[in-house]
């Protein structure tokens, strides 16, 4: 199995033409293998002779390769790509709207799914029988791409239509589970599937959930395979599979950034900034009034074990990656979190008590709607205006440990 790789890079660098040769560096033996592995594999026969349409973005990779790539090297008809938000090369920033156009790279049509659209017309899967999703989630209830995964299994079964989910690991591991669950009015885009904010699931086990709760438009039933990965375990953070970190969104550089996003995006839902403008978003935040007393840091230092530092920052517009974030070209006060936490440390509470904090000591900063999508639920404002602050777990304990029984029967590690 140890020459695997090698084996595997071979067939690919025989398929390829002189001037089209994928170069792959060696690579050390990883721990984890994902669903794109398996799927190239095993799979490929499965693959002749099918008209396969990608959903997919940067992270889809086997050895450093694109998977669509790869694909295209070992002579696997692609006839579409659709792009979630950041789009299918990752070249668009949060929220920023994406047009239908054509991959530079392969001349093939790129179908928004963040735009006009957001689940697959049937125009954009005609002639197309085998659709596989393959994105590195982040762990988040709230992250775009379960919810786009909700729409294209939805897509898939009302055109009939082949889908394969490939499977990656849960960043945050598969025993971090933390924060409310969604009230049904708080259903959006960024809230749209009754779950906690960091649900402990893989994207494949989400898949699986979906369609056995029946939470599909419908209670759509689609011919689904998930490739499972081989050797993860619900233990691992992301650091621990020996995988690369491809950033999933140009906010989330790194595991570390993504490990803090899980609490400190809730500091979207404000008019603070949550560090967008700079190289270290999520990791530090704050606001132009703050006012923090070194006593509330240490407080909060001391309730979750975690070393924080005050900082100010500038936030400043970066090409593909952040235009017009709050507060541009002002300083902001702030915290700076060291992302090296302890092995009890819990980011959604974290980011809870920090953005009550931080509201109490600024006074210029406020709350807006965008808070109760993100949170999923209005009871966030009853701690929010509450007084002092407290470890906030005690409030959905009960509602975890319910979705944890729920949510038992779909596991796949």
């Amino acid at each position: 199995m140890k020459f695997l790789p090698i084996l595997i890079t071979a067939v690919v660098l025989a398929a390829c033409s002189s001037t089209d040769t994928i170069v792959r560096p060696a690579e050390p033996t990883r721990r984890v293998q994902v669903g794109a592995d398996l799927l190239i594999q095993r799979h490929l026969p499965e693959l002749k002779n099918r008209k396969i349409g990608l959903v997919m973005n940067p992270t889809a990779r086997v050895d450093g390769t694109h998977v669509l790539d790869t694909l295209r090297a070992l002579d696997i008809t692609i006839k579409a790509l659709f792009a979630p938000e950041h789009g299918f090369r990752g070249d668009y920033g949060a929220g920023e709207k994406i047009a239908d156009g054509v991959d530079a790279s392969t001349g093939l049509p790129v179908y928004s799914l963040y735009g006009a659209h957001r689940k697959p017309t049937p125009s954009m899967l005609e002639g197309i029988d085998l659709l596989i999703f393959d994105m590195q989630d982040v762990g988040a209830r709230f992250y775009t791409y379960i919810s786009t995964l909700g729409l294209v299994l939805e897509a898939a079964a009302e055109n009939d239509i082949e889908i394969w989910v490939l499977d990656r690991p849960n960043p945050a591991g598969g025993d971090y589970v933390s924060g409310w669950m969604l009230d049904a009015k708080h259903t959006s885009f960024v809230g749209a599937f009754p779950i906690p904010i960091a649900h402990g699931l893989t994207i494949g086990e989400l898949a699986n959930m979906m369609v056995g709760e029946k939470w599909l438009a419908g209670a759509a039933n689609p011919k689904m395979k998930v490739l499972t990965m081989q050797g993860w375990k619900r233990s691992m953070r992301y650091d621990d599979t020996g995988l690369p970190w491809v950033p999933p969104s140009p906010n989330l550089p790194t595991a570390d950034h993504a490990w803090i996003y899980l609490g400190t995006c809730l500091i979207e839902g404000t008019t603070m900034s949550e560090g967008r403008g700079t190289v270290d978003s999520f990791l530090q935040f704050g606001d132009p009034s703050a006012a923090v007393t070194k006593t509330t840091r240490e407080a909060v230092q001391a309730m979750f074990d975690v070393s924080i530092r005050p900082v100010s920052f500038v936030p400043q517009d970066i090409p593909n990656r952040a235009n017009n974030s709050k507060h541009r070209g002002k300083t902001v006060r702030g915290w700076f979190v060291d992302p090296n936490t302890g092995e009890g440390f819990d980011p959604v509470a974290f980011g809870l008590v920090a953005t009550k904090a931080f509201l109490d000591a600024s006074p210029e900063a406020s709350v807006n709607n965008f808070m109760y999508r993100l949170a999923g639920t209005d009871r966030i404002m009853d701690y929010l205006n509450s007084e002092g602050l407290t470890h906030p777990a005690p409030l959905w304990k009960a509602e975890v440990e319910a979705f944890k029984g729920q949510s038992k029967r779909y596991l796949l590690y």
